[in-house]
């Protein structure tokens, strides 16, 4: 933006204002520092390099405007390399734009004020008349120098974005490739994800087959909304997440919340202990997916799947013990072959007892007898046996 052709008068009423101000430099720069601390809190909650930084950086910028204002830059200056270095660094120190938007507005009204006091107290109002013309100079000198800090601001934002996510993302990676073995890389991690690094953990992993769909919606503010902390991480084909362990109810809070929002089989790994076990919890999150049925949309913890998880673990053993199990039920005709499994089904939840059974499956005790003599018959195995109910179980469960 080109500055505009200022009248003599103004121009000169200008330059001896700002270099009247720039007598008190270090007083300046001081006043705004501390009205900068007192307005803002983004400042005063960072760390103390950040504040003692603060002072210099108010020093400078102040400079900046006043020769600029003045006209007494050197030909060689770069006045937008200041605001421009300002902002890329407030950016790598978090500190929020909106703040550095309201200081720069703080340090034009405070040069306004002063530029007004010296006409005024020093040279007994002989350029007030000149003050709404030098105000309009200094506000867009000041909005210029804004327009470039947005700009710097946003643009080191972004490359910081794009940092802190390449670092998280082979933080993860790494840990569930069992890189947390490594107690460097496991300090590391901790830090970089803002986790507990002796903490424990349970590992949530839910399959993403298709990389425009999500397998839970979003587990992360969906954990955060029932107080549970949770770091999470797309990978190509599934999604992950790392659960910290807080309190005794964590395991049945995570499941009973991402329950509601699953788009197909969801597992829970058992708790771990420490960042460096995550490639032992990630295992056995996926063995407690793969124990529910496929494409059923379910949360399942392994701990509640134990049985399953073995089946699962040993496909070919599954397929044996089904055979071993139920044997000739399974050549049954479809109608016939599911009233008995649903007899042996209802006979197994109540521990082997067929009144109870009867009672369940709203028939008479005799025809729950008769059936289950079938079932001896077809199976060659007994549900009053305490070995023979286990095998039928575990067949029913394969089945």
């Amino acid at each position: 933006m080109e500055s505009p052709v200022l009248d003599v008068r103004v121009r000169e009423a200008l330059t001896v204002l700002c270099r009247v101000l720039l007598e008190d430099l270090d007083g300046l720069a001081d006043v705004l520092t501390l009205r900068i601390i007192d307005g803002e809190d983004a400042y005063a909650e960072r760390d103390v390099t950040i504040r003692e930084d603060l002072q210099p950086t108010c020093r400078a910028n102040l400079e900046r405007v006043l020769h600029v204002l003045s006209g007494d830059l050197p030909p060689d200056a770069r006045p937008a390399s200041l605001t421009i270095r300002t902002g890329r660094r407030r950016a790598r120190q978090g500190v929020p734009l909106e703040a550095m938007l309201r200081a720069y507005r703080l340090c034009g009204r405070l040069l306004w004020d002063r530029m007004r006091a010296a006409s005024r107290d020093r040279f007994g109002g002989e350029y007030d008349q000149d003050l709404l013309e030098i105000a309009n100079e200094l506000w867009r000198v000041i909005d210029q120098s804004s327009v470039r800090l947005v700009t710097a601001y946003r643009a080191e934002e972004a490359l910081v974005h794009g940092r802190d996510v390449g670092r998280r993302y082979a933080v993860m990676e790494g840990l569930l490739g069992g890189r947390g073995s490594d107690p460097v890389f496991a300090a590391d991690a901790a830090r970089i994800l803002g986790l507990a690094e002796h903490g424990r953990f349970v590992c949530v992993r839910a399959a993403a087959p298709d990389p425009e769909a999500d397998p839970l919606d979003t587990p992360r503010e969906t954990l955060d909304a029932a107080g549970v902390v949770s770091v999470w991480h797309r990978r190509r084909s599934e999604l992950v997440g790392l659960v910290a362990v807080t309190r005794p109810d964590t395991v049945a809070t995570t499941v009973a919340a991402l329950d509601r929002e699953a788009r197909g089989p969801v597992g829970v790994s058992p708790p771990v202990d420490g960042l460096g076990a995550a490639h032992r919890a990630l295992r056995g999150a996926r063995l407690a997916a793969r124990t529910l049925p496929e494409g059923r949309a379910a949360v399942a913890s392994l701990d509640d799947r134990l049985p399953e998880a073995l089946l699962a673990e040993s496909p070919e053993v599954a397929a044996r013990l089904r055979q071993a199990a139920l044997g000739g039920l399974l050549d049954l005709p479809t109608a016939e072959r599911q009233v008995l499994l649903a007899t042996l089904e209802a006979v197994l939840a109540v521990g082997g007892s067929p009144s109870h059974a009867a009672q369940a499956l709203y028939c008479h005790r005799n025809t729950v007898m008769y059936r289950l003599a079938k079932i001896r018959t077809l199976t060659g195995r007994s549900t009053s046996e305490p070995r023979d109910r286990l095998i039928l179980a575990l067949g029913m469960l394969v089945r």
